[in-house]
């Protein structure tokens, strides 16, 4: 890697600026604010922008590669980052060209910043927020429980149940206005910094101009499918940074059990992740009883290496601003970001076992 590789550029960043203050990122959005900042000014911000729109493009490899990074020196800004990357994979596939080129040049830099929010359809029963097609475009009514980035994206990608059983996906506003309703900021135990909220929508237009692409039904579970095991490199950045924890313990107090945990544990996230790619590499976007289980150990792997980094750091850990908290509460959002029924059917299972 070069100093102009994005891989390069983002862990030196990540590492040297955004690490030293992780506890305020956590606690602080205006912190965070400023991390996302770094990113956008090293045009980090849309690593999977196809080429046409100025990429890089980067291939699936290395982006969960970067993935894993960010959630190492800071599960808040992994968190947050990855709902803007995410908008730009989905808008670089869709068919709206128009939509395209207004939207992409613009996503790396920060000149243009958007969130997801779509998580409802993954729920069952009767949809919660419905497109209606009307002249001009879509109406929507209903809500979208989970939002995450308000104040630092001015809009998301929502995505909108239609009468036939497909999903509309187009750019909304993060802010109130005629027909949307934003929510207080959520209290919640881990990354409340990112500001997470619902939004609520009466009636509201979505513009035909603002449609990225139109899904089949149920895209969204084979979507969750597919990313069965690339959703696990967050839990393996978490990981990391508990025995990053372990480390700097052992190394304040010199005790060899404490080295021997950390060795331990080092050579099995060594074999979760080979595991892990190697599953990737095999089946593909295949989803396989082996994926799972994949996925629930780097889970239980996260959460492991996150209590071993608390009782490494003793009583100094219960320090709301200490990394092993931190990072302790991370494995929280790891264990159950994009969770679907069979993973966490495979994470119980792993954690009910005997021997």
């Amino acid at each position: 890697m070069t100093d102009t590789d994005p891989l390069a550029v983002a862990e030196t960043y990540l590492r040297e600026e955004v690490a030293p203050r992780a506890a305020d990122i956590d606690l602080d959005p205006d912190a965070l604010g400023a991390a996302l900042d770094g990113l956008c000014r090293r045009n980090l911000m849309a690593l999977k922008r196809p080429l046409a729109y100025g990429g890089p493009a980067i291939d699936e490899a290395g982006f969960r590669q970067f993935q894993e990074s960010v959630a190492r020196y800071s599960g808040t800004l992994a968190f947050l980052q990855t709902q803007h990357q995410s908008a730009v994979s989905l808008i670089g596939k869709g068919e709206n060209e128009a939509l395209k080129a207004a939207t992409l040049p613009l996503m790396a830099d920060g000149r243009r910043l958007i969130g997801i929010g779509f998580s409802q359809l993954r729920r069952p029963g009767p949809p919660i927020l419905t497109a209606t097609p009307v002249d001009g475009g879509y109406r929507l009514d209903g809500a979208v429980p989970w939002v995450t980035g308000l104040g630092f994206y001015p809009e998301f990608l929502v995505g909108a149940a239609l009468p036939d059983g497909r999903a509309v996906f187009g750019i909304a506003p993060l802010a109130d206005g005629e027909g949307v309703k934003v929510g207080p900021v959520m209290r919640l135990a881990a990354m409340e910094s990112a500001r997470t909220v619902a939004v609520a929508f009466d009636g509201w237009l979505l513009e035909e101009s603002s449609v990225a692409f139109i899904k089949p039904p149920r895209w969204i579970h084979t979507n969750d499918q597919i990313n069965i095991a690339l959703q696990g490199f967050f839990a393996l950045g978490c990981a990391r940074a508990g025995l990053d924890v372990v480390l700097a313990a052992y190394e304040k107090k010199g005790a060899d059990y404490v080295l021997q945990a950390w060795e331990a544990l080092d050579a099995e996230l060594g074999e979760c992740r080979a595991a892990m790619i190697e599953a990737l590499r095999v089946s593909g976007e295949e989803t396989t009883d082996e994926k799972l289980a994949i996925r629930a150990w780097a889970i239980e792997l996260a959460a492991r290496c996150a209590h071993a980094a608390v009782t490494a750091s003793s009583g100094a850990a219960n320090d709301l601003r200490h990394p092993a908290q931190r990072i302790y509460r991370e494995a929280l959002v790891f264990t159950v970001s994009a969770q679907t029924g069979p993973i966490m059917e495979a994470t119980l299972a792993r954690l009910t076992r005997r021997g």
